[in-house]
């Protein structure tokens, strides 16, 4: 999650459900909350500690929207009974393809758009955990809780598809990708995905073509 070109090596995929007035207890559950629709289980967020009054994280007052859960998707198997899904919120990586990947690791990548460069030489590395939904995030305090409530340190919007495919046609998965943005901006005027959107593509591609020279 930063302005380098980063290998995601690792998933999780989540949506939002907002829930006004329940969940305080374990009388009080969310809608759909038995079938293991939703869960609480991770970390969620609690619409107060965010409002503009608030002291040391605690509001002073109520926030009816409650908190934000997370719930795991829905794929229906292959191999599986008709129309009977299954929930997945973790997927994770082949090991070969984890364990080749980490042979990339000191790949020169391009740094500059025209005359623009990014502040640092861009890396290959393998990250533990990274987050896909079909949410764009542009939030600081969204990006710092993503990173302290599930240890995810690259975030974007399309590998969750790839990933779910795979896991439901068992197939081995990996993610490459080049993060060209800091979510929530690098600095407080500025997102830099406009500017290098089309250095970040090129980095990918190149760290996948040597990817699929190493699977030969």
């Amino acid at each position: 999650m930063g302005n380098l070109p980063s290998l995601k090596v690792y998933l999780r995929q989540h949506d939002n459900a907002v829930s006004k007035g329940y969940g305080d207890g374990p009388e009080d559950e969310l809608a759909l909350e038995a079938s293991g629709d939703y869960t609480r289980k991770v970390g969620y967020i609690k619409i107060s500690d965010y409002n503009n009054d608030t002291k040391n994280g605690k509001s002073s007052s109520n926030n009816t929207l409650n908190n934000i859960w997370y719930r795991p998707e829905e794929t229906f198997p292959v191999n599986g009974t008709l129309e009977v899904w299954q929930h997945v919120f973790l997927v994770t990586v082949d090991d070969h393809f984890f364990s080749l990947a980490k042979r990339l690791e000191g790949m020169k990548l391009g740094r500059c758009v025209n005359s623009t460069c990014l502040p640092r030489t861009p890396i290959v590395t393998r990250v533990t955990r990274g987050i896909s939904a079909n949410v764009f995030v542009n939030n600081r305090s969204y990006r710092e809780f993503l990173f302290s409530k599930f240890n995810a340190t690259a975030i974007d919007m399309e590998s969750a598809a790839v990933a779910l495919v795979s896991h439901q046609q068992k197939k081995p998965f990996i993610a490459i990708r080049a993060l060209s943005d800091l979510a929530g901006g690098g600095s407080s005027v500025s997102n830099e995905a406009a500017i290098f959107a089309s250095l970040a593509a090129q980095n990918a591609v190149d760290v996948l073509v040597q990817f699929i020279t190493l699977l030969s």
